[in-house]
Formats: structure tokens, sequence, C-alpha cells
């Protein structure tokens, strides 16, 4: 409101008061501080604090040594008034201020939206003389082992597991994904999540501390004080450039009228125009210089990056990781729980029978289903897998007994009066069946019914349906190496390598050796380009801290390689990377495209200044007009 009243005594006092009344130049200049205090208090009192605390050197200083100088400049003999001018700078500049707290609101504004996911109570059911009773108390007092009541349209308060209900949840503020995420007993839920539909209960394994809500809102929260080697540079760059600026100024303002003062023959009248003339450039010259467009733009750029990213379920732990993200040329990757689900599954069965009268796939279901019910008790990965391939066998009523586990060989027992043996190729041959190899990559299980080979299931850990597209984006992108570390067996790598398509692989690693591949490929890299690490299991923490940049996968990834890496992907989704790769570019480009835009125009009308073709109102547009599009431009970045 005082800068609209302002701006008005402004007009009145340009347009009707100056130039319809002879009014003596003092009287004006009493006109004119109206509406310069009442727009530039802010300024000045920041420019005051400034000297005050022995940090005089900034844009507020450079204002209003530029403002007051012109409002002084009309009682020089010979000078005119720049009562107008100087006023206009000042309103110029306040305008400047506001397009930028509304660019750097809008930007907050993101981050508060991921800030939402903190949930504000949790309802903990206790039994007390055998009834269930409901408690709403802060997720801080929640003990691990607890169990919670998460109705629909709340938001889970602590990571747990489904033990009661089936629901599905909105992950779109952890991940960016707008799909809900069914939850069913069994299931993990993470914090931070909203229930959609059903009312479940979660047994809580983490503390709220420890829980994924709290580390999301910390790792966004002290995203900032990691500033970026471009951000550093304008804070560096602007303390050192500001005192020159104004060195230069006055010497602008000196110089020149005592260098024609001495070649005028010591004419004073001479020396009193040329000071005026030259006063007038040099005031010019600091409102031109003002490196507000730079100081402010580029690390608005930068944070409104890091909340771009998040909005996609990336985050990104500091902006300086924006520079190294930019330049990454190889990526290695972890395999499984990165490239592959970490969990077993049924990838092929073969069957060996030869009767033309039996299908391939009545005989594969048969293969399954006799397997699963052999694998029912073991607690194996490989038994889980079976299960899950033939969810029906706790359901369709067939008998097993005489169930035996041996060791190092696989089980045998009796299914339906069927002996069944279920292992590997000593299983086979201990009982007498002729097996057969396969050319899959993969576990291997052998099946013998009643002593005759009967075929063998194919086990492997699935790749991610995303894994094949993150690859060849990445090379898109100009990533020259992928490149994939795995303590796995050499024919599962070299399976895996090959459908995605990779430069290179290497197998049956220790996590020391997989240190040692990725300083061998460091010492390879040239000074443009940067290293990726893609990991998600404790054995991956120490690769994601040497890399340049350590990626982990936030969604089932272990706390430790979350706690060492610098970029978080939320849902485990490989094709991020490619995302954030690709939300840091374009960073560092507007960044870029507003640093050259800002000395480009300054240094054109700083030159034109110098030689008095510049006006107060070019000076204007070079500052304050600069910094409105340079801070119009950063928000751009916010839509990444």
């Amino acid at each position: 409101m005082l800068l609209i009243i302002a701006t008005v005594i402004l007009l009145i006092a340009a347009v009707i008061i100056e130039k319809n009344c002879s009014l003596p130049t003092w009287q004006l200049l009493l006109i004119y501080l109206v509406p310069y205090l009442l727009i530039g208090r802010e300024t000045l009192k920041e420019a005051a604090e400034g000297i005050a605390s022995g940090d005089a050197f900034n844009e507020h200083f450079l204002m209003s040594v530029a403002t007051i100088g012109a409002l002084g400049i009309g009682f020089l003999p010979g000078a005119e008034t720049q009562f107008p001018e100087a006023v206009f700078v000042m309103l110029f500049f306040q305008i400047g201020e506001l397009f930028e707290g509304y660019a750097e609101g809008k930007s907050r504004d993101s981050i508060a939206h991921l800030m939402d996911i903190r949930p504000d109570v949790a309802r903990v059911l206790t039994t007390v003389n055998g009834h269930v009773e409901e408690k709403l108390v802060s997720p801080n007092e929640v003990a691990v082992g607890s169990t919670i009541l998460i109705k629909p349209g709340e938001k889970v308060p602590l990571d747990g597991v489904v033990t009661e209900g089936r629901t599905s949840l909105n992950t779109t503020a952890l991940t960016g994904e707008s799909m809900p995420r069914e939850a069913e007993e069994g299931d993990e839920v993470i914090s931070g999540c909203v229930n959609l539909s059903g009312a479940i209960k979660v047994r809580t394994v983490k503390t709220f501390g420890e829980s994924t809500v709290s580390k999301i809102i910390d790792l966004v929260e002290h995203a900032g004080e990691h500033k970026s080697k471009s951000e550093t540079f304008i804070t560096r760059f602007a303390r050192i450039y500001t005192p020159v600026v104004v060195f230069a100024a006055l010497l602008l303002a000196i110089v020149p009228p005592l260098i024609q003062f001495l070649f005028a023959n010591f004419d004073t009248a001479v020396l009193t125009s040329q000071f005026a003339t030259w006063l007038y450039r040099a005031l010019m010259f600091l409102v031109v210089s003002c490196p507000c467009a730079l100081v402010i733009s580029v690390p608005l750029t930068f944070f409104g990056g890091l909340g771009g990213a998040s909005r996609h379920g990336i985050l990104i732990k500091g902006a300086n990781f924006m520079d190294v993200l930019s330049k990454v040329k190889t990526i290695v990757f972890d395999k499984t729980g990165t490239l592959t689900h970490g969990q077993f599954a049924v990838e092929a069965v073969h069957t060996s029978s030869e009767d033309p009268a039996l299908s391939d796939e009545k005989l594969a279901h048969e293969l399954l289903h006799l397997a699963a019910h052999v694998e029912h008790f073991t607690t194996h990965p490989i038994g889980a897998a079976l299960r899950d391939a033939f969810p029906d066998e706790a359901t369709d009523g067939c008998k097993v007994t005489d169930v035996e586990e041996i060791a190092g060989q696989g089980i045998r027992a009796n299914v339906e009066g069927k002996i069944v043996c279920v292992g590997n190729t000593k299983l086979m041959e201990a009982v007498g069946a002729k097996w057969r190899p396969c050319t899959h990559a993969g576990t291997i299980i052998h099946v013998a019914i009643n002593g005759e080979y009967a075929g063998h299931i194919v086990i492997n850990d699935k790749i991610k349906d995303e894994s094949a597209d993150a690859i060849a984006q990445l090379k898109s992108l100009g990533v020259e190496q992928t490149v994939m570390l795995t303590g796995d067996r050499e024919e599962v790598a070299a399976d895996v390598a090959r459908k995605l398509q990779l430069t290179a692989y290497h197998a049956e690693l220790l996590p020391t050796d997989k240190v040692g591949h990725v300083e061998q490929l460091l010492q390879q890299k040239t000074e443009d380009s940067q290293l990726a690490f893609v990991g998600d299991g404790i054995n991956d923490a120490p690769v994601l801290a040497r890399a340049d940049v350590g990626i982990a996968m936030g969604g089932m990834g272990s706390d430790a390689a979350i706690e060492a890496a610098d970029v978080v992907l939320m849902d485990d989704n490989p094709q991020k990377v490619a995302q954030a790769i690709s939300i840091a570019r374009r960073t560092i480009a507007i960044a870029r495209q507003n640093v050259w835009f800002a000395i480009g125009v300054k240094v054109a009308v700083l030159i034109l200044a110098t030689f008095g073709l510049a006006t107060m109102w070019m000076a204007v547009f070079a500052d304050v007009g600069v910094t409105v599009l340079a801070v119009l431009n950063a928000t751009r970045a916010l839509k990444l």
C-alpha cells in the first residue's frame, strides 16, 4: 500500500508540480523526499545496518549511494536536477525486490508442499482388561513394535508392516507417482503416505525419528546448506566485485574532471561543470553495476531446481550436487534391488516329458504345483518364489507327508502318493534321475517324480521393467559408460548386462571390490566428467560415499545407503536417475543464462555510461529490469 501511495505522489510531483510550478530546488527536493523515503526506507535501513556491521558493500549500499547522489546532483552549479530519476530508481529496485520475494515464495511453497507429509498424530492400539483401546498420541511417542490404526484420509505416521486390513496409499508426496499403491497384510508401508480407502492396522518397525518421513524432511530442510560451486562463486564474486565497483565509480567521478581541469589551465568553471557531468555518469555506473541480478537469481535457480526435483520424488541433498549431476558421464549400478527387484521369482519352467498328449502348459502347471507343495514348509527364498508362482497350493487340498530336507541338496516329500524331489543336481543323482542342463542364467531347481526326471524351474532375480528404458535414457543424455557391479554369479551378471545393454559389468564382488573398481573408473575420468554410483544395500554405502555423487534407492534401500548417498530416489525407479541428471542440467543452464544475460547487459550499458551515451533509465533497466527478468527466468526451475 505504501508503495502505491508513494508512486502516486511521485507521479503528481513529476507530471504536475515540477512542470507547472516554478519552485526552488530545495522545495522540489522536499516534495520528492516524501515518496523517496516511503519507497526506500527499508533499503536505506539495510545500507546503514551493513555499514554498522562492517559489511557495507552490498546492493542496498549501491542503491542508497546512487539515489542520494542523484538527489544531490542538482545543487551543483550548471547541473540539472535528477529528482524523478532518483526516486524511480529506488521504486524499480523495490519492485524488483517484490518479484524476488514472490519467486522465492513460490519456490518455498514447493518445499512446503513436501513438508505437508509430516503426520500430526498416531492412533495407538492397546489392550486393557481384554478390550482394545485407541489412543491419540504424538508420533514421537510411539515405540517400535506398537500397533497403530490408520483410517482412510489419514497420513501414515511411522514406517511399519500391515497386520490387518487392505487399502490404497497415495504416495505422490514421496515418490511423485500419481498411481495409488495397494497395501495388504504383510506389506510394508512408509510414513508420509496418505491412506485412501480402507482402515489398516500397522506394526511399527521404526521410531518417528528414524522413519522415512523424518529423514525426507531433514534432507530437504538442510539441502540449502550445501551450496553449489556456482552459488559459492557468485557469493565470493559479489563481495569482491561491489567494493571494486564503488572505487571505480569514485575514480570515474573525480579523475576525468581533474584531467580536463588541468588541460583547461586550471579553469574552475570547467572543473565544476565537468564534475557534475562525470558525477552523473558515476551514479549511473553504480546503478548499473549492482550485482543483485546475479546474487538473487543464481541461488534462487538452484533452490527452485531442488524443489522441482523433490516434487518428482528425487531428493537432492544440496545444490552442490546439482553441479556434479550435470557433468555425469559414467554411472555405476549395483544389480540387486537397483536394476532388479531383489526378490527371487520363477522365470521359466522346462518340462522333460515326451508324451505328445500332454501340453507344455499343463506339464509346467503340474511341475510348479508339486514343487510348491514340497517347498511349503521351508523359509528359503527359493521356496518363497515357488509358492508365489503357485499361490493356490495352500488351498487345493493336496496332502503332503514325509517331508525331508536333505542338507546341501534339496527337499523330498510325499505329495498325494507321489515321491517328489526338488533340489539341485546332487539330489537328482542321488535318486537316479537323469537331469538335463539348462542354458538359462539363474538358479536351476530340478524336479524328479518317483525317481524320474520331470524337468526344472528357473529361478531368478527379475529385472525391473523400467531398467532397460533407464539405460537407454542415460545414453541419450550423453552418459558414456554404464557399468554394473554385483556380488552375484558371473553367468547371472552377464545375462543382466546383455539384456540391458550395459557398457561393462563385474561379478562376484565383495563390498571392498566394488570400491576398488570405482577407484579405477575415477582415475580414468576427465576433469569435466563425473562418476555416479547407484545402489540400495548396506554393502553399497562405502561406494556411495566414494563416488562423485552417490544415488540411493530410498523406497526399499537400507538406512546406511540413504545416509551415505547425495541423492535419494523415493520410489526405487532407475529411470529417475536420468530424470535427476536432466533436472540438474536444465537448472545449471538456467543459472548460466542468468549470469551471461546480466553480465552482457551491464557491460553494454557501463560502456555507454562511461562515454555519456546512457541515460538513468537505461541504468535502471540494466539493474532492476535485468534482475526482474533473471528472477522470472529462475522460476522456470520450479517446473522442471
